[in-house]
């Protein structure tokens, strides 16, 4: 019998780190990278923000298809990082295959990106509160509870997952990502569960987690931003995957994680390329695990990707 070729974790989680997810529609797992692969991503996403920085006038600061998606002193959000070939780091992180192999053992198959960027932030001068002096967040989710998962083998499965990594040390103070536990198996109407939750703040959690954490979550959680109280910068990158099961759909407009350039597309390794380009309509690839299995512990190099070495030197 011929041997499968893996080149991502299966499964990626501990039992624990599954169920957790399940009960919890999150998880937090250290040490997914390195301090040293921290370091480089933070300063290729430093750079990626100097050099949109430096763009003039503001309306045109776009290179490789990233953008600001919010501008300001305290707060620079970085949309659409997925094509930004100039900076390897960030590409690194979106094709990392323990990143990878998180998202597709929750997704139960194959995915693809749907979406990358980042934040990079600061206290802000100014932070709505409730009624009792606690800050209100903006807590949202992208996948509706009743739609887009399913369980198999006692799991549950989501079709849109995203995998943050924190790139600085979040202590309490440090503007952690809030969530609502649970909320991803709840559909009594957001408002109704927010208000719950600032009734009874012990029904919010904040993530605390040394640099190199990531928290893998599905869409349906309700989650925000946290509140920096500390003199410290944070600096996150996130990537979202869906499952193969959509096709892409190819989009106009530069400010588009969906439109990839054709240059770009040649320069994808073979093993990568599902994670950019859709293969045809309704692939759903399944792949499934059970709670009994044991994570893989074994370690997966990244893929060699020639154009972005060539980057690297330069």
């Amino acid at each position: 019998m011929k041997q499968e070729l893996r080149t991502r974790p299966f499964p990626a989680l501990t039992p624990a780190q599954r169920y957790h997810f399940d009960v919890y529609g999150y998880v937090i797992v250290p040490d997914v990278l390195t301090r040293q692969e921290c370091e480089v991503m933070r300063s290729d996403l430093q750079r990626l923000k100097k050099d949109l920085l430096a763009i003039d006038p503001p309306e045109n600061r776009v290179i490789e298809h990233a953008y600001f998606q919010t501008d300001s002193p305290h707060h620079h959000y970085l949309g659409a990082i997925g094509q930004a070939w100039s900076y390897p780091g960030i590409l690194d992180y979106v094709t990392h295959p323990k990143i990878v192999g998180m998202a597709e053992e929750v997704s139960g198959g194959k995915v693809h990106i749907l979406e990358a960027n980042a934040h990079i932030n600061r206290m802000a001068p100014e932070w709505d509160l409730d009624g009792s002096g606690f800050p209100k967040y903006g807590f949202h989710r992208g996948l509706p509870v009743d739609e887009g998962s399913h369980y198999k083998n006692g799991l549950v499965h989501a079709n849109f997952v995203k995998v943050l990594t924190n790139l600085t040390d979040l202590g309490p103070d440090d503007g952690g990502t809030v969530v609502i536990p649970g909320s991803h198996k709840t559909d009594a109407g957001d408002e109704a569960i927010v208000a719950a939750a600032y009734e009874d703040r012990s029904l919010i959690s904040q993530i605390v987690a040394p640099a190199g954490s990531a928290v893998l979550f599905t869409e349906a959680l309700l989650h925000a931003t946290g509140r920096i109280t500390s003199d410290n910068e944070r600096v996150i990158i996130i990537t979202g995957y869906g499952t193969t099961y959509f096709p892409w759909q190819f989009m106009e407009s530069h400010r588009s994680d969906f439109r990839i350039e054709d240059a770009f597309i040649e320069s994808i390794p073979e093993s990568l390329r599902d994670l950019y380009v859709s293969e045809g309509y309704i692939q759903r690839k399944h792949r499934y695990r059970d709670l009994s299995q044991v994570a893989d512990g074994k370690s997966y190099p990244a893929t060699p990707w020639p154009a972005l070495e060539e980057r690297r030197k330069s």
